[in-house]
Parts: structure tokens; C-alpha cells; sequence
């Protein structure tokens, strides 16, 4: 199989879908990679490690797009590359499909079969491909939250762990998945008072286990959360439901009660935020105030630290890449039904059915598409 890698275009997107070492494995088993030029500059892979694995390097997407049975990237195809897929090509990335109407429509009039790392699953229900940018956004969140709580940024000129003699911020993270456990790692680390809320009680046992004390668990309900996010002066918005578009649970009237300079930092951004006041933002625009409180809503901020993010990334993205190439997207996602739980779009047809049900589409099994490769 030949494999594409197009140099991302996404506003301040630096990852790419392969490192010269997976490439190097998918040489290893007889397939041809095709890279655009320094598509790898961001993690430091200049375009001789590449070649030096065994891959072409071309000067444009276009070529790549055209020659590829299979592109494999990071972030969802732009309609500039969209308008490049063609039938019958597979494209593996992350697409989150249910807040985004038009590239959905693009997505099924390319007659492409579209896997979202996103939505790719395992035996324990777990999404194993989006965890390591759920890792990364988790603790980036409190970084990113700390800064934007300094003056300068707008926020109300706290130090996130205080000082002897003053009082730490009060962290508030909604959701206590991936995201939400990295984000009280690093908030604790760093000296902050700290809650999560979640509605799910074995998830609270687990970090009450692993944290201890020092951290408050609380069971979501509207009040609890109403409550505790008045009295914040950070809140993480963590929340994830699978191929679904991300409930709003902080009202705007909960952050017209805010303390103004205080900081909301909506990591569920991609899946349409769990903030009312949210919306996207770009790393070289990342913040906006709505009554006086601080929104940091980018929607890719893995992508600040392209090195450990792609790294990480092609570490649980590589042995699915390896399997598409060897198999061919049929017989890979007929014999794999955690990777057929990634299929979004397939021969015209949305076949995640929380993306279909949003968007009011027509629905088909994956199973059944796949048959029809």
C-alpha cells in the first residue's frame, strides 16, 4: 500500500501523522510512504530522516492526496484537503465529526473511508488512540490556565500554588477521564486546591485512591457544580462522550457569577465544548473574556508541544496503521471491531451513529458498509 503524510495546515498545528520510525516499519513490510516536504519539521524530522527510512518526499499535498491509497495525518482534513480525498481512499486521523456539519458533508460526498482515532476503541471500553492527547491536553490545561490567570493575560493575578501566607486558586476540573486526571495531577502538583466533579462513583474511588486527601471528589449535580464553579478561580471543562457532541454544563449565566479575571480553560472544545460561552479559539489567539472571565478555548493544543504529542501519538497509532496497510481497510476493519468502532464516514454513508443522530443523518452500521469496500 502506498501511505500519505501531508504536512498539517491547521492554524499553528506542528504534529505529523507518521515519525520517520514508523515509517521505517511500514517500509519494513514492503509498503511505500509518500511525505510532503518538512511535514516533519515541527518534532525536528527534517525531510533526509525520512528519505533515509525509505520514503519519497514531494514538494505538495496534491501530489500526496493524489498518489495515496491511505493519508494518515493529525487533525481533521481542512476543505482544502477535503477537496482532495477521492473514493474508495482511506483517511486515518482524528476527525471529531459531531459539531462540524461541513466537514462531515465533505467527508461523505468523497466516497473516502474516514477513521477517527477518536472514536477507535478497546477491550475495556477505553478510546486507546485519543488518550495520549487527552494526557497532553490534561496537564497542558493547567499550564495554559495558570498563564491565563496572570494580569497581563486578563485573569485576576493569582499564582496558581500561592505563596506561604496566601491562599493557593481554587481548581475546579469537570470530568475525571484522561483529560481530568492529568489536570489534577498538575494542579496538585503545582499547589492548587483542587475538585473534580463526575458523575460516575467508581471513577471518583479511583482518584480518591490515587490522590488521596488532597483532593476533593465530588458527585455531579447541577447544584454541586453551580456551586463549586462560582467559588473557582480555574475551571477545566474535561467532559467526553464518544463520537458525541460534548453537553454544555456551565451555563452563561454561571459565568456571568463568576469572580471576574477568573479562567475557564474548555478542553472539550473539539467536540463542540462543554461551556455555554465557549468557542474555538487558535494558539495565536487563544483567549477571549465574556464577563470578565478569561476564555482559553484552542482547539488543538497538543499541537504547542508537537515532539511529545506525535511521539506519543504514534506509539498507540502505529500498530492500526501497520494493520489498514497490510490488510487494506476491508479485511483490517471486518477482523478488528475496535478499529471499525473509528469508522465515521464509509462509501458515502456516517456510519458513528452519535455523529449521524446529531447531525440528523442517515445512519449505517459499520459492518455493513464495510461489506460494500
Amino acid at each position: 500500500m502506498r501511505v500519505g503524510v501531508p504536512k498539517e495546515v491547521k492554524n499553528a498545528e506542528h504534529r505529523v501523522g507518521l515519525t520517520p520510525g514508523s515509517v521505517y516499519e511500514l517500509i519494513a513490510r514492503g509498503h511505500e510512504v509518500i511525505v510532503e516536504t518538512n511535514a516533519g519539521i515541527g518534532i525536528g524530522a527534517a525531510d533526509e530522516d525520512y528519505r533515509a527510512q525509505g520514503a519519497s518526499v514531494v514538494d505538495s499535498p496534491a501530489q500526496v492526496f493524489a498518489e495515496a491509497d491511505m493519508v494518515v495525518k493529525v487533525k481533521e482534513p481542512q476543505a482544502a484537503e477535503r477537496a482532495m480525498l477521492s473514493e474508495g481512499q482511506i483517511l486515518f486521523t482524528y476527525l471529531h465529526l459531531a459539531p462540524d456539519p461541513e466537514q462531515t458533508k465533505d467527508l461523505i460526498a468523497s466516497g473516502a473511508t474516514c477513521i477517527a482515532y477518536e472514536t477507535v476503541t478497546d477491550d475495556d471500553g477505553d478510546l486507546p488512540l485519543l488518550a495520549p492527547m487527552s494526557k497532553v491536553a490534561g496537564r497542558m490545561a493547567i499550564q495554559a490556565g495558570a498563564h491565563s490567570l496572570e494580569a497581563p493575560q486578563g485573569g485576576a493575578g493569582l499564582l496558581l500554588g500561592g505563596v506561604p501566607g496566601v491562599p493557593s486558586a481554587k481548581v475546579v476540573v469537570i470530568g475525571g477521564g484522561v483529560v481530568g486526571e492529568n489536570a489534577v495531577e498538575m494542579a496538585l502538583g503545582l499547589g492548587a486546591q483542587v475538585s473534580v466533579v463526575d458523575r460516575q462513583i467508581e471513577v471518583l474511588d479511583q482518584l480518591a485512591a490515587r490522590f488521596g486527601a488532597a483532593l476533593q471528589t465530588v458527585y455531579s449535580t447541577s447544584f454541586a457544580l453551580n456551586e463549586l464553579v462560582l467559588d473557582a478561580d480555574l475551571v477545566i471543562g474535561a467532559v467526553l462522550v464518544k463520537g458525541d457532541r460534548t453537553p454544555r454544563l456551565v451555563t452563561a449565566e454561571m459565568v456571568a457569577a463568576m469572580r471576574p479575571g477568573s479562567v475557564l480553560v474548555d478542553v472539550a472544545i473539539d467536540q463542540g465544548g462543554c461551556m455555554e460561552t465557549s468557542r474555538p479559539t487558535t494558539h495565536s489567539d487563544p483567549t477571549y473574556v465574556v464577563d470578565g472571565v478569561v476564555h482559553y478555548c484552542v482547539a488543538n493544543m497538543p499541537g504547542a508541544v508537537p515532539r511529545t504529542s506525535t511521539y506519543a501519538l504514534n506509539n498507540s497509532t502505529l500498530p492500526f496503521t501497520l494493520a489498514l496497510a497490510d490488510k487494506g481497510a476491508k479485511q483490517a476493519l471486518s477482523d478488528d471491531a475496535h478499529l471499525r468502532n473509528g469508522l465515521n464516514v464509509c462509501g458515502g454513508e456516517v456510519t458513528e451513529l452519535a455523529v449521524a443522530r446529531v447531525l440528523g443523518l442517515n445512519y449505517v452500521d459499520p459492518l455493513r458498509a464495510v461489506e460494500q469496500l
